[in-house]
């Protein structure tokens, strides 16, 4: 009998453990998805072609349970505002045949994510009143591990990106 006690202390000061773990976890993670980072973009290769910018802001939010207790990666996306340098907007506007968004019918496009699935922390970045341009040729250039998704208002020189890792 003393040992079923002993037994069911052990297994009930696992579970609390465990909740005190999860719960610590939840909260970082929380925390994490709150933070506004001014880092610079790193690695650069899934935002290629933006120059050397003067300005980035930028979040990270898990598509997933990072917390979880069961194997296995957590998927995360990533969504930013980069202020480029004026000879960079243009070059990739350029370069990259970036068109009016609006001028774009949905349907074609290969992700759902447009520029108004911005986080809200975000917001203050963007332009009041932004014309956003858009090219697939750009989201789909240098293969990466990230699916990628841009906007580009050129007269404010504002480039929106959000990656995911899936």
């Amino acid at each position: 009998m003393l040992a079923a006690a002993a037994g069911l202390l052990l297994v009930a000061g696992c579970d609390a453990a465990a909740v005190d773990e999860t719960r610590g976890c939840q909260e970082q993670r929380q925390a994490d998805e709150a933070k506004l980072r001014v880092s610079r973009w790193d690695p650069p290769e899934d935002l290629p072609h933006v120059g050397e910018y003067s300005e980035i802001h930028w979040q990270a939010r898990a598509l997933g349970d990072p917390c979880s207790r069961v194997p296995g990666p957590t998927d995360w996306e990533y969504q930013g505002v980069i202020a480029l340098r004026p000879q960079d907007a243009h070059r990739l506007a350029e370069q990259f045949a970036f068109v009016p968004f609006p001028s774009i019918d949905p349907a074609e496009l290969r992700h759902s994510h447009t520029s108004t699935d911005v986080r809200p922390d975000l917001v203050p970045f963007l332009p009041a009143k932004p014309r956003w341009l858009h090219s697939q040729i750009y989201n789909e250039t240098l293969p990466s591990p990230r699916q990628r998704v841009v906007f580009l208002d050129l007269e404010h020189r504002t480039l929106l990106f959000m990656l995911n890792d899936h």
